[in-house]
């Protein structure tokens, strides 16, 4: 989560403005995908480490590569979408009452605006993301 800085498109309901994957061993997660993808990498400070940010050849921000610990210690190491939504609140009581689980509160979005984690009903997890200017902030 700590690249949600970097999102491609944090504004706009309705897109995926981010992926991340929270692993044991982001080092080595980020020199994978490198290698195999050809990304660049550039690091996010966590207070005390650092997490990646994946950048495609034309330097734009494509992704993230997280430490499984710290706010990211509860996620699936998997890589998880952010859909951009107007309203977290309403869009996660829409998942919920459609057989979504929740796996994390709401919870701040590294000051840009507030993510929830959860499971679709088909148990593949992904986050609602909503940008601080529709939070008010």
């Amino acid at each position: 989560m700590a690249s949600i800085r970097r999102m491609s498109d944090p504004r706009t309901p309705g897109r995926i403005g981010w992926h991340d994957l929270a692993v044991d061993d982001a080092p080595a997660l980020r020199d994978f995908y490198s290698a195999v993808a050809g990304w660049k990498t550039s690091e996010c400070p966590m207070g005390g480490y650092a997490d990646y940010v994946m950048h495609a050849a034309d330097g734009s921000a494509v992704a993230g590569v997280c430490h499984r610990r710290g706010p990211n210690a509860d996620l699936p190491p998997q890589w998880l979408l952010y859909i951009v939504v107007p309203d977290l609140d309403a869009a996660l009581s829409a998942a919920l009452a459609r057989g979504g689980r929740l796996l994390r509160e709401p919870g701040p979005g590294d000051g840009y605006g507030r993510a929830a984690f959860l499971r679709d009903p088909a148990g593949a997890a992904f986050a609602l993301f909503e940008p601080a200017e529709a939070a008010g902030g």
